[in-house]
C-alpha cells in the first residue's frame, strides 16, 4: 500500500481543516506532511488521526510536520482543562513559575519559541514561556 492512500483519510482532513500551505511527499519509505493548522484543535485533530491510523506510531513512515497558525500580537487562549496555565522563565518544565494564566483567559503571543513552547503576555503583563498545547489562537 502506497504512503498516500494508507495516510488518504489524515490528508483529507487536513485538506478539510483548512491546513494552509499543506504539503506531501514521499522520500525513502517515509512520508513528510506539513502545513499550517488555523486552531490548536485543528492541530490535535491530526495528530489523534495518526494515532488511530498508526497506534504508537510504530511503523514510522509520517513525518508530520504541522504548525498552528499566530503570528507575533495575535490574542491566545488558555485551553487548559480547567486549572491555571504556568508561564516560565524559560521554555522548559525546568523554568521557574513567574505566572500563572487563568483557563479561558487570553493573553498575547510575544514569540513562537518553537513547536512546543510559546513566550505570551498577560493582561496584567506578566511575560514568559507557555506550553504552546494549551494556546489557541482566536
Amino acid at each position: 500500500m502506497a504512503l498516500q492512500d494508507k495516510y488518504a483519510e489524515l490528508l483529507q482532513t487536513a485538506t478539510t481543516l483548512g491546513v494552509g500551505n499543506l504539503a506531501s511527499t514521499e522520500q525513502a519509505g517515509v512520508l513528510h506532511v506539513s502545513g499550517t493548522a488555523n486552531s490548536t484543535a485543528d492541530y490535535d485533530a491530526l495528530w489523534a488521526l495518526y494515532a488511530k491510523i498508526d497506534p504508537n506510531m510504530a511503523s514510522g513512515d509520517l513525518m508530520m510536520n504541522i504548525d498552528i497558525k499566530a503570528d507575533a500580537g495575535a490574542q491566545l487562549k488558555v485551553t487548559t482543562d480547567s486549572s491555571n496555565l504556568n508561564i516560565r522563565s524559560t521554555p522548559s518544565t525546568e523554568g521557574e513559575i513567574v505566572g500563572k494564566a487563568a483557563h479561558d483567559e487570553i493573553v498575547t503571543l510575544v514569540e513562537k519559541t518553537d513547536d512546543s513552547w510559546w513566550k505570551i503576555k498577560t493582561a496584567d503583563g506578566e511575560e514568559g514561556y507557555a506550553f504552546a498545547q494549551y494556546l489557541s489562537p482566536l
